[in-house]
This record gives structure tokens, sequence and C-alpha cells, in this order.
């Protein structure tokens, strides 16, 4: 029996999915393949990821390839009622809503495994933790992970030798993180950014906290805005990158002076603290990119404030001491999923398009596996980025006998 906020909020969520799916070829293709194949026929998947139009229809392709699937979101105010709704409505199992507090969340994580998953698909490893901890006697052939969180926390437990099963990093995926993580990450920050603030952004000092390859797409995009972009970084390459792509370079302590806007993502903690909260300008406005709630430090925020209200949907205003208005958007949570739609749908089709092929590969694989993590084998990498250009009707050069040859002799 799933739980979620209104069952009668269907028919909205209905026509979210519906649109994402005519946007959506990659997926359209392996939904059809998986219809006829049943390949995860009987197969038990759990799903923790961002409850919205495009996850859905990923989730609706893995039961049309024959797969029992239970689905819970992976942050609490990423959830779209209406689309969980609609999930429900055609029969899969969800425990999720909008606004879950901790101990809801935490209700909805343990829910979604109490049916003994084979597979597990995560978004920020909650549920891999949930593997290890309160669940750590069930047994599981295997699992993927989505983002970048994630991931860091599974190579800690594979470094510590305490990872219990193989995991696909489907985050490292080219046909992923070069995409996902660049242009959709840059495009709906922004959008999620705009909508909520309804500001300009050309003319203002924009502060991008991190240049990995989201970092990178943010930067990208304010850019493109007509801001001034300023990058904070700790690697002293990514640093020297951002430099060279044309952006200035200053620790977090000078662009605490000047910024405007701020973004992290990081996937670090306190990246924005209380000696940044000391120098910002009044009015400015914070936001997070990164999966958990840490990298804008907003208990400390909350403690230097004389008063605390919501100043605009979705937008938490803190006055500090001397007056100054520091606002803070999605109470410093994934801005542009707890603000807005998430990545646009022809970017995570990409996303989605090797997820679904890897949840095949685990079910096809898991036997011959380790308690080690997996990169996305290269032939599904390629497989996607290919179908990916047929229906963008562009086609590339191959390799002669000839090319190939002389590219894997020594002689040249």
């Amino acid at each position: 029996m799933s739980i979620i906020r209104d069952i009668n909020l269907h028919e909205h969520g209905r026509m979210k999915i519906d649109w994402v799916k005519k946007n959506m070829p990659l997926l359209n293709s392996i939904e059809a393949d998986f219809s006829k194949s049943k390949c995860l026929s009987g197969i038990k998947i759990a799903m923790c990821i961002h409850v919205e139009a495009k996850t859905a229809y990923l989730a609706e392709v893995l039961k049309a390839a024959g797969a029992d699937v239970r689905l819970t979101g992976c942050n609490p105010l990423s959830t779209q009622d209406d689309v969980a709704a609609a999930l429900a409505k055609n029969g899969l199992e969800v425990f999720a809503w909008h606004g879950a507090t901790v101990d809801e969340y935490n209700c909805h994580l343990k829910k979604t495994l109490e049916f003994n998953p084979d597979i597990f698909l995560d978004d920020g490893g909650d549920v891999t933790n949930l593997l290890h901890d309160e669940f750590s006697s069930m047994e599981v052939w295997g699992g993927s992970e989505e983002t970048t969180t994630g991931i860091h926390r599974l190579h800690s437990r594979e470094k510590a030798g305490k990872l219990r099963f193989p995991v696909v990093s489907v985050n490292d995926a080219d046909c992923k993180h070069l995409f996902d993580n660049r242009y959709g990450t840059g495009q709906s920050v922004w959008n999620a950014i705009n909508k909520t603030t309804n500001l300009i952004v050309a003319g203002k000092n924009v502060v991008i906290a991190g240049y990995g390859w989201c970092g990178k797409g943010c930067a990208m995009r304010a850019k493109g805005l007509g801001a001034n972009v300023i990058v904070c970084e700790i690697d002293p390459i990514k640093a020297i990158e951002a430099v060279m792509d044309g952006f200035r370079v200053m620790t977090m302590n000078e662009a605490s002076k000047i910024g405007d806007i701020f973004v992290t993502v990081t996937g670090c903690e306190r990246v924005i603290h209380k000696e940044h909260y000391k120098n910002m300008k009044d009015g400015v406005i914070l936001s997070n990119a990164g999966h958990f709630d840490v990298e804008v430090n907003i208990p400390e925020l909350k403690e230097m404030a004389t008063e605390v209200k919501c100043v605009r949907d979705n937008v938490m205003g803190y006055k500090m001491p001397d007056g100054r208005w520091i606002n803070v958007l999605a109470e410093g949570r994934l801005v542009n999923l707890a603000s807005g739609d998430g990545h646009p749908a022809e970017i995570m089709d990409m996303s989605f398009a090797i997820q679904a092929l890897t949840m095949k590969y685990i079910a096809e694989h898991h036997n011959e596996m380790t308690n080690k993590v997996y990169d996305v084998p290269k032939e599904l990498d390629n497989y996607v980025a290919n179908l990916k250009l047929a229906t963008m009707g562009i086609t590339i050069d191959k390799l002669t006998d000839k090319q190939a040859a002389y590219l894997n002799s020594a002689a040249h």
C-alpha cells in the first residue's frame, strides 16, 4: 500500500509524465525493447530518487520490463505529490510526499526496502546506508548510484573494505556526468533561481562554490545570463581551469564580501558559514545545488539572526543584528528540484537510459560481480551515445579497417 499525499492528484501527475515521455526518445526505445523481452520479470527493484516526472517514467519503464518496483524520494522537498499519485494509480508502490519530516522521510526509506529487493537504485546513498546499518542482514544482488555525493560515500566504504555488495557508478558514465551534471545542472539551477526570485542575473556577482562538472555548468549558464562569475575552489587544478575559462577565482572569505548570488555545488559541508555571513551584502541570495542541505550552514545563520521569516515562496529571510537580510532558497536544499522541476527531459533521457540498462546488466551479471564499485560498461555508454545521436538525426564517421589497424598498431 502506497504512502502518498493525495491519490486524487493523479491526473495532473499523469499529464506531467506524458509530457516528458514525448521528449525522452531513448527511454521510449528501451521501453519498447524491455516490454517485449520482459528482461526484469519477477525482479524486485527499490528506487530512492527524486520523485518527479522523469524519474517516474524510468520507474514505469522498469515496470514494463516485468519488475516489481517500489519508489521513495531521496530529498524531502523534491517529491512532487501529483507525480507520486500518478505512479500509485498505475500500480507502483510509492512511499513519498513533499515536505516530509525527518521521521517521515526515514519511514518512507524503510518501507521501500521491506519487500526485500533484489536490486536497488540510489541517489545520494541513503538506501545504501540503510542496507549497511539497519538492514545489514538483507541480501541484495547489487545496485546503482546516480550522483557524485553517493559515489563519494561508496568509495569510502569500498576503501574501508565494508561495502556489502556490488554497486555500479552510473554517475561516472560519460553519458551521465558530461551532460546531466554540466548541462542539466547548469540549466535547471538557474531555471529554479530565476523562477523563485524573479530577479535579474545580468550585472550581478555570482559566486559558484565548486568547479566540478556541476559547477562548470552553473558557471557557464550564469555567464550566459550576463553575470560576473566568481569561482571558489579547493582543488588547484580546477581553480586554474576556472581562470582559463574566463572566471575570477578567489577564496570564499573574499567572495562573501562582493557576491550577490551564491550557488554551492561541492558535496561538502559548511561551504558557507558564520564568518562569511558577517561579510555579506544586504539582500544577498544563497542557494545550494549539492545533494544534501549541509553546504550552506543554516543552523549558524539561525543563531545569528534576530528575525527569521518567509519573504517569498521558498525564500527564507534572516535578519542580521546590523539590519542586513540574508535570503536562503529552498531551505538550503537542492535548489533545482526543491524550487524547480529538475533537469530538462532530454538530458535525463540519457542518464535514465544508462540507469535502465544498468538494472538489466546487474540482473544478468550479479553472480559474476564482487563487492566493489563498478564503472558502467563502455559498451552501454556507447550504445546510449549512438542512440542519442540517431534521435538527433546526426551521423558520424567510422574508422575503416585500415585506420583501426593503424591505431591498434605499435608501429606508428
